[in-house]
């Protein structure tokens, strides 16, 4: 395959809000030996690439400055290392940056073949959120079947995710979401019930059921607090962003007489293996069950990629249910 030596990508032109997105042109990157070239047809749209516009998540040393997650497309190029992919292979992957250009690099093995099945624009819309549902949820929070599971942002990529994978471990579902359709998009999923947090307090509802076993939140603010007074005993609680701000005032007296446990985690930073190890995990225990179609990506809009600053600005009006995706080729 002969490779062009420039490619279209889309930038931060300075830090601010979705308007700074800007279509630009950069030289097409070359793998390293353990690395593949990505010929991205579409890319995923997530939160992070909303605080890395904003100047407030930095990417890791060596990544691309450019934003973007998830991707997929075809294989164009493989590093002396590579055995798995070969050229043209279709896969979708986890990516450290580079997302929103048409081509990127990634580690070999955190790619993962496209479902059969499965279109490209669905499966790009897989890594991101399953990678970080399944480290979370089941790896961290250690969720089993017949616990009482709540997530928060029930509708959005990584809500719509959770709520699957949960159901489909036999756990019992619950979320929260801001309006009444978005509450239906949950349940239809498999949440036996969404609290619509406008008129809903969702403690109250919570503890009516027995308290949670596990909380997902990526809110943070005054729901830290109000996430543990949901909770059951030896409930845990796992913070994966802050929306609303990381810095509150806790009694933790709570946390010694429940047995509570509060953990969390950023994706992007693990380490290569961490990331490894929760590909395998993936493609053994939940890529069967995208590939028969009993789980999947909830898709909510795809804009093209020179009109990322749209696709930015309809995330950030939290109007989605699902994922956004970017047409790159």
């Amino acid at each position: 395959m002969t490779l062009p030596s420039t490619m279209t990508v889309v930038e931060i032109s300075q830090y601010g809000g979705p308007e700074v997105l800007i279509p630009a042109t950069a030289p097409v990157p070359v793998p390293d030996d353990d690395q593949i070239l990505i010929r991205i047809a579409y890319a995923g749209v997530n939160r992070p690439d909303a605080l890395q516009r904003a100047g407030n998540y930095a990417p890791p040393k060596g990544a691309s400055p450019l934003p973007g997650l998830e991707a997929a497309g075809h294989v164009a190029a493989i590093g002396a290392n590579v055995t798995r992919w070969k050229i043209g292979d279709a896969v979708c992957a986890l990516l450290p940056g580079g997302g929103y250009a048409e081509y990127a690099v990634t580690a070999a093995d955190h790619a993962l073949p496209v479902p059969k099945g499965m279109t490209l624009e669905a499966a790009a819309g897989l890594c991101e959120t399953f990678y970080t549902v399944w480290t979370n949820v089941f790896m961290r929070g250690g969720l089993q079947a017949g616990e009482r599971f709540l997530v928060h942002g029930g509708a959005s990529g990584i809500g719509t995710t959770a709520i699957q994978l949960a159901h489909l471990r036999g756990a019992r579902v619950f979320a929260t979401a801001g309006n009444d359709a978005k509450c239906a998009a949950c349940e239809k999923l498999g949440a036996e019930v969404a609290f619509n947090y406008r008129n809903t307090d969702f403690v109250a509802a919570m503890r009516a059921e027995g308290g949670a076993d596990l909380i997902l939140d990526m809110v943070g603010g005054d729901y830290i607090a109000r996430n543990l007074d949901a909770l059951a005993m030896d409930g845990r609680l796992v913070q994966i962003a802050y929306l609303q701000g990381s810095k509150v005032s806790l009694d933790m007296m709570q946390v010694m007489t429940r047995r509570l446990t509060i953990t969390g985690s950023t994706l992007r930073p693990q380490s290569h293996a961490a990331k490894a190890t929760i590909a395998r995990a993936l493609e053994a225990e939940v890529w069967p069950h995208l590939e028969i179609g009993a789980i999947g990506p909830v898709m909510d809009s795809t804009f093209d990629l020179a009109d990322a600053a749209s696709a930015h600005a309809r995330m950030e009006s939290a109007a989605n249910i699902g994922k956004i995706i970017l047409k790159v080729a």
